[in-house]
């Protein structure tokens, strides 16, 4: 049972430790979350979240520290923008490939060590557009130029801080660092919005509650399925004979998941959505043909029309698809497991070893992927479609399938690596 397996779990020692260290984590981050830049007018600043929606979303990621204009308030946003950057950039330049995927761990770590510089310049610039577009709304007050300077790199500091207590969750705790914390975000925002469902109660909102709940039950369900599905590939092994003794000869499958990628394509996506607008919010008063631009993308990209919103959901369910594919092509690498399949003597009955094997893999991965991706995509979308059938906007953006995408991947994945954990316990007491 469920409970036996917690009470297991708080048994062990490390497992102990390891638990108790992400929930300090995310204590720290929670303290933070409520330690505000000077200057906040609140009630402007509701207002301000009230009209962009975009920022809502973002908001319902940092744990409400957006809201609240923390020092935290740009979350990890910056570092994953600058990761994903640094990805792209391994398409256009032979030596960013090589080092990523050829030179292994060292490489890797080099790759890391880049993604982390480049996160300041960009939690620089993001927290300098944001606040001037949150003071050209009245949302908050600077005296002085210096006072806006020591804000940007206060929210700048804050960005870092928080990526440090990611990899510090990854190196120590249990799960991804950055899936994480972005996960305590989300939930974070849980009891606000049950009070303020509360408060506001009518009993007209019944039908809207009722399809709310309906609709949150088959979104966690359908995540909970293509989390898990998984297409599986049939592999033999060939008999070989070593002395006395012959081995292989067995039957075994290759399982490819149907969302390979997890939840990082709209993590991606939603992240590099956002970046435009922070600067289009600077420049859209210039006077000229670059303030004109500025001013047509944000009012087609970000603003409260239909029009505005169609175009904004339509661009953000493309980018979701292309990452999907993006982000499968960089982390699994079809050639290299036909490499170890034959290295294994083992093969695709029908399929001859070597590119034969790859090729055949890489088409069964993009028919898989297909799916995958348009299920991501739709589920990034659905608070749109949410926000049209239902009256409760208190919860318009956690029930959102992007809010509860991440918190059931983030706990399905969490609970894999426990259950991991304690079976090497028990393979270890056997």
């Amino acid at each position: 049972m469920w409970w036996q397996k917690i009470v297991q779990v708080f048994k062990i020692s490390e497992l102990r430790y390891k638990i108790l260290f992400v929930l300090g984590v995310f204590v720290v981050f929670r303290l933070m979350a409520n330690i505000p830049v000077p200057g906040v007018n609140a009630e402007n600043l509701r207002t301000f979240f009230n009209q962009f929606q975009v920022f809502g979303l973002l908001n319902a990621f940092t744990g409400g520290s957006l809201d609240r204009l923390s020092i935290v308030m740009l979350g990890l946003g910056p570092y994953i923008t600058s990761v994903v950057v640094l990805q792209l950039l391994t398409m256009i330049f032979p030596a960013l490939e090589k080092m990523y995927k050829e030179e292994g761990e060292a490489g890797r770590k080099k790759f890391e060590q880049g993604g982390r510089i480049a996160t300041v310049p960009l939690a620089m610039l993001n927290a300098y557009a944001m606040l001037v577009l949150f003071q050209r709304q009245g949302a908050i007050q600077f005296s002085s130029p210096v006072e806006l300077f020591t804000s940007v790199m206060a929210i700048t500091a804050g960005t870092v801080f928080l990526m440090w207590l990611g990899e510090l969750i990854t190196e120590k705790g249990i799960g991804n660092g950055v899936s994480l914390l972005i996960f305590a975000g989300i939930v974070s925002s849980v009891p606000s919005n049950v009070r303020q469902v509360a408060v506001s109660w009518d009993a007209s909102q019944i039908p809207s509650t009722l399809l709310f709940f309906a609709m949150s039950i088959l979104i966690i369900a359908g995540v909970v399925l293509f989390n898990e599905s998984k297409r599986n590939i049939p592999v033999s092994y060939a008999k070989r004979v070593r002395g006395s003794k012959m081995y292989g000869g067995a039957s075994t499958y290759l399982p490819l998941n149907v969302n390979p990628a997890g939840v990082m394509p709209v993590i991606f996506a939603l992240s590099i959505l956002s970046f435009p607008q922070m600067i289009t919010s600077v420049l859209k008063t210039r006077p000229g043909i670059l303030g004109s631009i500025s001013s047509f993308v944000d009012s087609s990209l970000y603003g409260s029309t239909k029009q505005s919103l169609f175009t904004h959901g339509a661009l953000y369910f493309l980018l979701v698809v292309v990452f999907t594919y993006f982000y499968t092509a960089v982390t699994f690498n079809p050639k290299t497991i036909s490499e170890n399949l034959q290295k294994m003597g083992g093969f695709i009955p029908g399929i001859r070893p070597g590119e034969s094997t790859a090729s055949f893999i890489k088409m069964i991965l993009n028919r898989v992927l297909l799916i995958g991706a348009i299920f991501l995509g739709l589920i990034a979308v659905l608070p749109y479609l949410i926000q049209g059938l239902t009256t409760i906007t208190a919860f318009k953006f956690l029930v959102g399938g992007t809010s509860i995408l991440i918190v059931v991947s983030v706990v399905l994945e969490t609970m894999r690596q426990i259950n991991a954990q304690l079976q090497m316990r028990e393979y270890d007491t056997f």
